[in-house]
C-alpha cells in the first residue's frame, strides 16, 4: 500500500485527538480517573434536570402529532443517523408522514436560530446530519437548539406531517416525546462512567424499559452482537452501493454495479478514503469488507473541507454521505468522487411495536 500522503498525515493528528479521548473512555486508566471526580458534578447537573421537569420547574412541551426520539446515552457518535434514516422508512412502509427535527450540530452562528432546510441549504446553516437527512429522506426537515420550536415551524410549513422524529434529543427534555429509540454501537458504555470521565451522557437506565411512568423505549444496537446488559435488536445496516458525486446530489440511488467496478479498480491501486464522522475506522473496515483495497483519510468529525484534504491530481476518492453534503461536484476539478451510502433497516418487530406505539398516543386535531 502507498505510503500516506502529506495531507493524510496532516489530518492525522486533528483526528487523533478525539481518537484519544475515545479509547481513554474504553477503560479505567490514569486519564479517566483523573477525570472521574468532574463525572459527578455531570450526575449531579443531570440529576437536577430531571428533577426540575418532574416537579414541573421546567416543562416539556407537547406537539400536536406524536414524536419519537432517536438518541443514545454515549458521546462521540453511535449511529444515530442509520437508525433515523431505518424509523423513517419503516414509517412511512406504515403509512405515516413523517418530519425530522434536529439540533443541526456545528452550524454557522449567523444562521437562523429555527430552519427549515431544503436541498439546496449549505450545510454549513443546516448542519451535516439533517442535510444529509432531507437528501435521502426527502421528507420535511426542521433544525433549532429548541427542538420544539422546529417541530411548530416544520408543522406549520407542512401540515400534513403527522409523526415527528427527533435526531438526537434525549437528553432535550423540553420536548415531550412518546417513544424512544436507544442506540448502541461496539463500544457499549465504555467503561461506565460518565461525562468527562466516560462516554455515558446520562446514567444507564435500570429496570425494564417499558413500564408505567416510563417513555416507551427499545434498544437498537449498531454492532453484530447487544453490547450492554439492555435487551434490543440489531439495526441492520450495510453499504447500499456507490454513486458518483453529481448523480448522488441529484438524488439518484447508490449502485451496487458502480461498487463492483471500484473493487476491481482498487485491485490495481487502492483508492483514497476519506471520512470526517466520529468514527472513521467505522466506515474504512466496511469498505475493506465490501472488497475495497484503500488508503485511509481520516478527518475530524465535522470536517468544514474549506480546502480539499488530499492532495491536488488525486484521481479517485471515496467518501462518506456526511462528507458528500460539504462537496459540490463542479468544486473536485479532475477528481472523481464516490459516494458510498449507508443502508439501514429497523426488524419487523421493533417496526411493528414503532407503529403501534405512535398510532396509540396520536391525538386529533383540535
Amino acid at each position: 500500500m502507498p505510503p500516506p500522503s502529506d495531507a493524510e498525515e496532516r489530518a492525522a493528528p486533528t483526528a487523533g485527538t478525539a481518537s484519544r479521548l475515545l479509547r481513554a473512555w474504553e477503560g479505567r486508566g490514569p486519564l479517566a480517573c483523573a477525570l472521574w471526580p468532574l463525572s459527578w458534578v455531570m450526575r449531579a447537573g443531570v440529576a437536577a434536570r430531571h428533577a426540575a421537569h418532574r416537579v414541573g420547574l421546567l416543562r416539556s412541551e407537547r406537539l400536536p402529532v406524536p414524536v419519537l426520539v432517536v438518541g443514545n446515552l454515549v458521546a462521540g457518535g453511535a449511529g444515530k443517523t442509520p437508525a433515523v434514516l431505518a424509523a423513517v422508512r419503516a414509517l412511512q412502509a406504515r403509512g405515516w408522514r413523517p418530519g425530522i427535527v434536529s439540533r443541526g450540530y456545528a452550524r454557522n452562528p449567523s444562521a437562523p436560530p429555527v430552519l427549515l432546510v431544503d436541498t439546496d441549504t449549505p450545510a454549513r446553516d443546516a448542519g451535516d446530519e439533517p442535510l444529509l437527512l432531507r437528501l435521502r429522506t426527502r421528507v420535511p426537515v426542521a433544525v433549532g437548539r429548541d427542538r420544539a420550536a422546529a417541530g411548530r415551524l416544520l408543522l406549520a410549513r407542512h401540515p400534513g406531517t403527522d409523526v415527528l422524529v427527533c435526531d438526537d434529543g434525549l437528553q432535550h427534555l423540553r420536548l415531550a416525546r412518546d417513544a424512544q429509540l436507544l442506540v448502541f454501537d461496539e463500544r457499549g458504555t465504555g467503561n461506565g462512567w460518565l461525562l468527562p470521565a466516560g462516554p455515558l451522557r446520562e446514567p444507564m437506565p435500570h429496570g425494564p424499559l417499558d413500564v408505567a411512568g416510563r417513555v416507551p423505549t427499545r434498544v437498537l444496537y449498531n454492532a453484530a452482537a447487544p453490547t450492554t446488559a439492555l435487551p434490543g435488536q440489531r439495526l441492520q445496516t450495510g453499504l447500499a452501493g456507490a454513486a458518483a458525486l453529481a448523480e448522488w446530489w441529484a438524488g439518484r440511488p447508490a449502485s451496487a454495479t458502480q461498487l463492483a467496478e471500484l473493487v476491481r479498480r482498487s485491485r490495481r491501486e487502492p483508492l483514497l478514503a476519506a471520512a470526517g464522522t466520529a468514527r472513521p475506522g467505522r466506515f474504512f473496515a466496511m469498505l475493506e469488507r465490501a472488497g475495497l483495497a484503500i488508503r485511509p483519510l481520516p478527518l475530524p468529525d465535522h470536517h468544514g473541507y474549506a480546502t480539499l484534504p488530499w492532495p491536488a491530481g488525486t484521481p479517485e476518492v471515496l467518501l462518506t454521505e456526511k462528507d458528500a453534503v460539504k462537496l459540490r461536484p463542479e468544486r473536485l476539478g479532475t477528481t472523481r468522487a464516490w459516494v458510498l451510502p449507508l443502508d439501514s433497516a429497523l426488524d419487523e418487530a421493533t417496526a411493528t411495536w414503532l407503529h403501534d406505539t405512535l398510532a396509540r398516543a396520536a391525538r386529533p386535531a383540535p
